[in-house]
């Protein structure tokens, strides 16, 4: 599933085509997606003027200027597309808008777990999916105290209340992985002991792989793309993430010693740690 990184790129992506662009036809081919795409999203969104894009955790938010909101998830494997001609329509290809400008963008979701949601203004902060959220991860505001108090008296391993989204918006199985290997923090050890220096280094380690990975474009695995079609490419920097049996970045030690990278399943997930750099 898309995380942060993903989501804000894609976030980015859709700004020149979308932003200050009147919708002048909007077409849904098919409703039946995680949630229902609603009845009347295709009459309530004609005519409509986009005035921001923004992301809220793994959302994107379409503002329009008389006070609707569209909630956008890419799902497992959902992707944005435009396009500047005329398209050539894909099977799984939901919902197509047409801009004033002529830009066609495209909402494409071969497994159907995204949605496409509609709220308002007023309604956004108490919707089913945005209430709850935990803080954002790269918001000026969140900083090493302001996640330690998140973790102070969680009896749960590190890695599994990183991904409880009430804790911390946005953060995902890779990103999780990744940024306990930089802050040395095994994924096994309790949350609540991340206190202090220990939520200090894990702050920052969360933001440098976020920020880095959204200069990458994110992390293709399988179906992201930006919406210009192009790959991301961290995938190519991570120092865990997928790496079982390998050696890690920065370590002394010899796989022949420690068997490398180790992986395990937590909270149904696969977790890549060094057993040796990682306490």
């Amino acid at each position: 599933m898309p995380e942060l990184p993903e989501v804000e790129t894609v976030r980015r992506g859709l700004v020149p085509a979308l932003e200050n662009r009147t919708l002048e036809r909007v077409v849904v081919r098919r409703r039946d997606l995680r949630f229902p795409i609603p009845a009347n999203l295709a009459r309530r969104l004609t005519g409509a003027t986009v005035t921001a894009l923004e992301r809220r955790a793994k959302y994107i938010l379409i503002r329009f200027s008389d006070g609707a909101v569209a909630i956008l998830h890419l799902g497992m494997s959902g992707r944005i597309k435009i396009c500047q001609s005329k398209p050539v329509l894909e099977k799984h290809d939901h919902v197509i808008i047409t801009t004033d400008a002529g830009a066609t963008i495209i909402f494409n979701d071969p497994r159907r777990f995204g949605s496409l949601l509609l709220s308002s203004h007023n309604e956004l902060a108490d919707h089913k999916l945005l209430k709850g959220l935990g803080p954002e991860p790269l918001d000026p505001a969140f900083d090493g105290p302001a996640l330690a108090a998140r973790l102070k008296g969680r009896n749960a391993p590190i890695k599994a209340a990183l991904l409880d989204q009430r804790t911390v918006a946005g953060l995902g199985n890779i990103y999780v992985s990744e940024s306990l290997f930089r802050a040395g923090l095994s994924p096994k050890r309790t949350a609540r002991t991340v206190q202090g220096g220990r939520a200090d280094r894990l702050h920052q380690a969360i933001q440098d792989v976020l920020n880095e990975a959204i200069a990458a474009g994110g992390s293709t695995l399988r179906d992201h793309r930006q919406p210009d079609g192009k790959l991301g490419y961290f995938q190519h920097h991570f120092a865990v993430y997928g790496r079982a049996g390998e050696a890690c970045q920065g370590c002394s030690c010899t796989v022949a010693e420690t068997g490398g990278i180790k992986q395990i399943v937590q909270s149904g997930r696969s977790t890549f740690y060094c057993a040796r750099k990682q306490r």
